[in-house]
């Protein structure tokens, strides 16, 4: 037989005339009465118990005193209801009237503080039992005639109670009521205890309306967290005009002072030509100017050519040389200011302000007379069993951008991966299959851009198949932007995109160095950057490059655009995956818009890659903001959103 760890073995009857013999004896009585812990009376009961040959514990004894006062009151009750036959149903009840009838009496409040059923607080030893009457009297009996009893709160006054009134307690469904005897009591027995402090009950709240106050509490929580952050943000505007303000008076302080070195200087206004020749002269060495452009050559757009010279606030720009000399003679001034704009402290570049609303007129609306897949679907092409990250990056990147639908054209082995990082994207196993660019050829009508290069590798069948499948794209004139290992494929073969002027190519600081030397045969001279880039870029055609690094460089091989958008000094894998994957949405727009004539005086993949490179940094510089040090590319896909809308949209 299993024991309870409280209240023990089951007692027997023998036991339990004994144990209410010793409880009932009037030293344990008037202990009980006192001021004594009942935990050392019910002690002394279990000691005097083991003396008679009954082994129990002072908790059991305390447990199954209590479990016999329970019966005793329901019987009790019983017998007012039925004519006195209740008590039949309690073995023990003569035993409890007459003790508990006694001279001492049952206190009521002693019963009622513990609940409908009782409960005695013993200091020690005091334990919430965990089983209601009906528990208590099935022990006894087998049976239960009664429902489930009412949790009942009962408060008494803080007075001393002159005379202690019995109590009589109803228990059920239908409540609990109080009547006082109202038999006289001896006036020897008027002594007075000192009221119990009722114990606290929690509300039984029903668990809707609990759910609901969780609710509504989180919900103002989250609209105080989104004001806060607005307010966050209005004071980051107001902060960041307020430098640009100071920046544009250091500037115009800046133009004084040179143009009155420009005008004062001796012999200017008697040689003009000499002066003319004197501004469109190379700088001194020390300087480290880039010299200027070939006459045959378009010029550079940059601002960090002469950043160092200036500060971050600006920089000096020289005009071009002019071959009249009462046009230089005209304009006394010789130095002409280029803003050197840069999201942390205001705004854009200069050539920044000229770009972005040429990249706010290709966005789509949303409307809801669209369907799905009308304002973008894009094909991934990469993904295998060592690189399942990349695809992914690009391909939801892709979406957040604002595509409708991400395909993602990978290696069997790399597709189930792939497919548990988001159930948003579309995942073909075909890359490594034998008839792979049929496959994605079926596909290739259905999309409006194409990302090559992503986790590709470079194995020789996934090249292979990635130069068909750019082969049969370019036939479809679909947008096409190379990045990663597709680079790695354009550098063995150079003229699988090279002259397609829907292409384009975001190679890093090592990638770019591989392709230029292999176009060039020789090595690059990492001085002059921009001049490298436009190299390129007219090796391969006019086709569109991005040079992503401190200040991503931007050209079509006719000028370059430097965007300077503020990002951050974390470097971690992914971002460049973030960048081709939002590109190939904004190319699709852009040469859209350029078809409607939108898009003039820029070429439309020079729009989409400035668009594509500022969204991205500005992920890099919120993600960064919150996460520091730990940023990671997923951390930059959740500021995808807002970052749009702080660029595009506002």
């Amino acid at each position: 037989m299993q024991a309870n760890p409280t209240r023990g073995f089951l007692w027997s009857d023998v036991e339990t005339r004994t144990l209410l013999t010793i409880w009932g004896e009037q030293d344990i009585q008037a202990a009980l009465d006192g001021n004594f812990r009942n935990s050392f009376v019910y002690r002394d009961v279990s000691r005097r118990l083991g003396a008679m040959g009954f082994e129990r514990t002072p908790e059991q004894c305390r447990v199954r005193i209590k479990s016999l006062k329970r019966q005793y009151l329901l019987a009790k009750e019983g017998n007012l209801r039925n004519n006195g036959q209740y008590h039949k149903i309690c073995k023990f009840y003569d035993i409890m009237e007459r003790i508990l009838s006694g001279p001492a009496g049952l206190d009521p409040r002693e019963f009622m503080e513990g609940g409908a059923a009782g409960e005695e607080a013993v200091d020690g030893l005091e334990e919430e039992d965990g089983e209601d009457v009906q528990d208590v009297y099935s022990e006894s009996t087998g049976e239960c005639p009664y429902p489930a009893e009412t949790e009942v709160k009962l408060e008494y006054p803080t007075v001393p109670i002159p005379i202690p009134i019995p109590v009589k307690v109803t228990v059920g469904n239908s409540g609990a009521s109080v009547r006082p005897h109202t038999s006289s009591l001896s006036a020897a027995h008027s002594s007075v205890r000192a009221p119990k402090r009722p114990r606290k009950r929690r509300a039984n709240f029903p668990m809707e309306k609990l759910m609901e106050q969780f609710l509504e509490q989180s919900t103002q929580a989250e609209d105080g967290f989104y004001r806060m952050e607005e307010q966050r943000l209005q004071a980051e505007d107001r902060r960041r005009e307020a430098e640009h303000a100071r920046e544009l008076h250091m500037l115009q302080m800046l133009g004084q002072m040179f143009s009155s070195i420009s005008s004062s200087r001796p012999g200017s206004a008697a040689t003009p030509c000499k002066t003319a020749a004197a501004a469109a002269a190379p700088p001194p060495p020390h300087h480290h100017h880039p010299p200027p452009p070939p006459s045959g050559r378009a010029p550079v757009i940059s601002s960090a050519s002469l950043s160092h010279a200036r500060g971050p606030s600006g920089h000096l720009k020289r005009p071009p040389p002019q071959t009249d000399c009462s046009s230089q003679h005209a304009d006394p001034q010789a130095f002409v200011f280029e803003r050197y704009y840069t999201l942390g402290s205001a705004s854009h570049k200069g050539m920044d302000d000229d770009l972005l609303p040429l990249v706010k007129t290709i966005i789509l609306p949303l409307t809801s007379k669209k369907h799905k897949g009308q304002d973008g679907r894009i094909g991934i092409i990469g993904g295998c069993q060592d690189y399942t990250g990349a695809p992914y990056f690009a391909a939801i990147a892709a979406l957040k951008a604002g595509a409708d639908l991400s395909h993602v054209f990978c290696t069997k082995d790399a597709a189930t991966v792939i497919k548990s990082y988001s159930p948003e994207l579309i995942v073909h196993p075909v890359l490594d299959s034998p008839n792979a660019v049929e496959e994605i050829e079926k596909w290739l009508p259905r999309l409006h851009g194409l990302v090559v290069g992503p986790g590709l590798g470079r194995d020789d069948f996934l090249l292979k198949t990635a130069k068909e499948v750019i082969e049969r794209s370019k036939a479809r004139d679909i947008p096409i932007v190379i990045d990663a290992d597709g680079l790695w494929l354009v550098t063995q073969q150079p003229s699988v995109i090279q002259g397609y002027q829907k292409g384009i190519l975001t190679p890093n600081y090592m990638e770019f160095t591989r392709l230029y030397e292999a176009l060039h045969h020789e090595p690059m001279d990492s001085s002059d950057y921009q001049r490298g880039v436009l190299q390129l870029s007219a090796a391969m055609g006019n086709l569109t490059l991005v040079l992503k690094g401190e200040q991503d460089l931007i050209t079509d091989g006719s000028r370059v655009f430097s965007c300077s958008v503020e990002g951050s000094g974390r470097r971690c894998g992914g971002q460049g995956d973030l960048l081709s994957g939002s590109m190939g949405v904004l190319a699709h727009w852009a040469h859209a818009a350029a078809t409607a004539g939108a898009i003039r005086s820029v070429n439309p993949s020079v729009v989409a890659a400035f668009g594509a490179c500022s969204l991205t940094r500005q992920c890099n510089s919120q993600a960064f903001q919150q996460h520091g040090r730990s940023t990671t590319t997923s951390d930059m896909i959740q500021e995808i959103g807002s970052a749009f809308k702080k660029l595009f949209e506002s």
